[in-house]
């Protein structure tokens, strides 16, 4: 005869899934679990930070969902038909259900479905550079540091490489990119030399330097500040020191150090002449 007896080891798991639910709810109250983890200057930081987050979001909740459901009926089948003490029958090894198989089978595609549309609109929001931008900016990487075209002022900066020493003041002297607040920048990303990525992680989107190839890509800063930047691409030695800032300004401030760099005497374009295989290739040729 079966006992009668209330099923603790079930009570206690249904108690431990639900004390595990109340922490999850109460994380996910947190500033950070809102925004996903991210950088913390990330939420409206460009025109697309909020919409990559509510994808991101939306996708852990997703994949959460999942799990819990997934492991609770595990778990559950494990506690509440394990084998008791006395019975020695052999439970039934093959049964079938056409409509809990058929939702198994259709719930997963629906949700991949759902995944793949946000996911395809979302990117191709982010990649589209079919708006006219108001502001071009060529972007050259090379080891270990950054130049700096700004094509409408026909100005530029150069980079050098930071020497990261621990000491305060450091991070004043890394490269600086100037951004307007509210316009619309395209980047002309190329390299100098080996292969590097380009990546504000505020601003969720990092986009590769490849040897041969420019790579491009538009984004709207809104929100003023300072942002740090980085190369993402394992490029050499000091590739942990290939960084950047940027400072996302008023239209005014942009116009004045734009204006500083043409007193400088930073005028005009860096082009490709800099590059390393074009100076490889310079070389060669006067040497015959």
């Amino acid at each position: 005869m079966r006992s009668t007896k209330p099923r603790r080891p079930a009570r206690r798991v249904a108690l431990g899934a639900a004390a595990v639910a109340g922490v999850l709810g109460l994380g996910a109250c947190s500033p950070a679990a809102q925004r996903g983890f991210m950088p913390e200057n990330s939420p409206g930081a460009t025109n697309h930070t909020d919409t990559v987050i509510s994808l991101w979001n939306g996708s852990w909740i997703a994949a959460l969902a999942v799990g819990v459901l997934v492991w609770g009926l595990v778990i559950w089948c494990v506690v509440a038909y394990r084998k008791r003490k006395g019975d020695n029958q052999l439970p039934v090894q093959l049964r079938y259900h056409v409509p809990l198989e058929l939702m198994y089978t259709f719930v997963p595609i629906v949700m991949i479905g759902v995944l793949f549309f946000y996911t395809s609109r979302t990117m191709g929001e982010v990649v589209d550079t079919s708006e006219e931008a108001d502001i071009h900016v060529e972007v050259y990487g090379k080891q270990w540091s950054w130049d700096f075209n700004y094509v409408e002022a026909d100005v530029y900066s150069v980079g050098v490489q930071a020497d990261l020493t621990g000491e305060p003041g450091v991070p004043e002297t890394l490269p600086t990119l100037y951004l307007p607040q509210g316009e619309l920048v395209e980047f002309s990303l190329n390299t100098r030399d080996v292969n590097h990525a380009f990546w504000i992680p505020a601003f969720l989107y990092k986009l590769d330097l490849i040897a041969g190839q420019e790579n491009t890509f538009q984004v709207r800063p809104m929100e003023l500040g300072t942002y740090e930047g980085k190369c993402a691409e394992l490029c050499g030695e000091y590739h942990a020191a290939m960084l950047f800032n940027v400072e996302v300004v008023t239209q005014e401030e942009f116009d004045e150090h734009m204006a500083d760099l043409a007193e400088q005497g930073n005028t005009g374009q860096l082009g490709s002449d800099y590059d390393r295989d074009h100076n490889v290739r310079e070389t060669a040729e006067a040497h015959d």
